[in-house]
């Protein structure tokens, strides 16, 4: 007989290590008894069940035998509520070609004996047997109950898994760097394991075993084997969810993020709008000496944000996506969606940013592709970048590589934050 406080402990620790419901590891437990007892006791098509007293810490076994209809021949006669599935594998083809199940004194009952054992039963239910308790059980049977609880274990965490975080997707979770494998990395997030792919990664993050990171949930699917919980850091809506979290005016939605553009680990651009009264949308991103959006370039390992304030206005609108150049003049084309902008001539490089980061950013965040021209008294040829590519050509004035290389040392941190 087993001890059934220590037994009752162990359920607890199983329960509490795998965070699965105690009842969940009993059904377990239970299925893997009843699979040992039919290996060493019982044949191969019986119904055996066990059930497990928590105070006395016995173990009860049952046979359970379904009540079926049976013909002259001995087949079972269905039933419309009847599946046939559940009457178990042993079926076969008639001659008229239809699938016929064959009785099964092992499995099944006949309606005339079940009735003459309990009056009130009937098609379909089930007539259960207490047999005699076991508590030796061979090698074999042994190892079949090991197989059948940790196989039931890993369903069961599967199935927690997936239940937990399939409605979590698009929240930011934190978790723990719990090992790496070919490019993948792998985080424990407490009730599951998150995949962490290459194409999901800032290659500027510190990614080591142990560290704690926030990530964004981008997606939770189902696999044979365990749900593939898939985490980003690099996806736009990271950092959108992050200022969510960091600043109220977000998340009551008195201040809007209407758009983002993102080099992920080097740039991001933000564009916010508010929508009460007396409310200052970049103040309130910003935060009492930059309290909210320093806490969020911390954990993008020192990504630099430039917030900008929205406006209906497309040329203000455009002008603030350009900072921390100054613009002169811009020239929209609605229809093409491009807008031509004028900048001074020493702020040309500023305006393009390294490797073209700043207009590129720019575009993207309003939408317009966006050519620079540098505002000379002699004809200029026009920079036109898009929003992957820039393509500098040089001007007549001067030799552009050269420009760009003495203007790169000028601090275009000054709408940064």
């Amino acid at each position: 007989m087993l001890n059934a406080k220590q037994f009752t402990f162990a359920i607890t620790q199983i329960a509490e290590e795998k965070n699965i419901p105690e009842d969940k590891i009993i059904e377990v437990i239970e299925t893997a008894i009843a699979a040992a007892y039919k290996k060493d006791y019982g044949e191969k098509s019986q119904i055996i069940k066990a059930k497990f007293n928590k105070d006395s810490g016995i173990f009860s076994i049952f046979r359970h035998k379904v009540v079926v209809n049976v013909d002259e021949d001995a087949y079972i006669i269905l039933s419309d509520e009847q599946n046939a599935e559940d009457l178990g594998p042993s079926q076969e083809e008639g001659l008229d070609g239809v699938r016929k199940i064959r009785f099964n004194p092992d499995r099944h009952i006949s309606l005339t004996d079940a009735q003459s054992i309990q009056p009130d039963i009937k098609e379909g239910e089930e007539i259960v047997e207490e047999l005699e308790p076991k508590e030796d059980f061979g090698r074999i049977a042994a190892q079949t109950a090991k197989q059948v609880l940790m196989q039931k274990i890993r369903e069961i965490e599967r199935t927690t898994a997936f239940e937990e975080y399939k409605d979590r997707v698009g929240e930011v979770i934190t978790g723990t760097i719990q090992r790496m494998d070919r490019g993948i990395i792998f985080v424990d997030l407490g009730k599951g394991v998150g995949l962490l792919f290459p194409s999901e990664q800032v290659y500027a993050d510190n990614y080591r075993i142990g560290n704690r990171h926030k990530f964004l949930i981008q997606s939770v699917e189902t696999t044979d084997r365990e749900p593939n919980i898939v985490l980003s850091r690099r996806n736009t809506d990271f950092v959108k969810t992050l200022f969510a979290l960091e600043v109220p005016e977000i998340f009551a939605d008195s201040v809007e993020i209407v758009s983002i553009a993102r080099d992920a680990g080097v740039r991001t651009k933000l564009a916010v709008k508010s929508n009460g009264v007396g409310i200052d949308p970049v103040g309130a991103c910003v935060g009492q000496r930059g309290t909210r959006v320093q806490s969020i370039i911390n954990e993008l390992g020192g990504e630099k944000i430039d917030i900008i304030e929205y406006s209906n206005n497309l040329e203000d609108y455009i002008k603030a996506a350009i900072a921390p150049a100054t613009v002169e003049s811009i020239t929209i084309n609605e229809a093409n969606r491009q807008a031509v902008v004028i900048v001074p001539q020493d702020q040309l490089s500023l305006a393009i940013g390294g490797s073209g980061q700043n207009v590129r950013l720019a575009s993207r965040l309003t939408g317009y592709d966006i050519n620079l021209n540098p505002e000379s008294k002699n004809e200029a040829t026009n920079i036109v970048p898009n929003t992957d590519n820039i393509e500098v050509q040089p001007t007549p004035v001067n030799n552009l590589e050269e420009l760009v290389s003495e203007d790169n040392n000028v601090d275009d941190t000054k709408s940064e934050v």
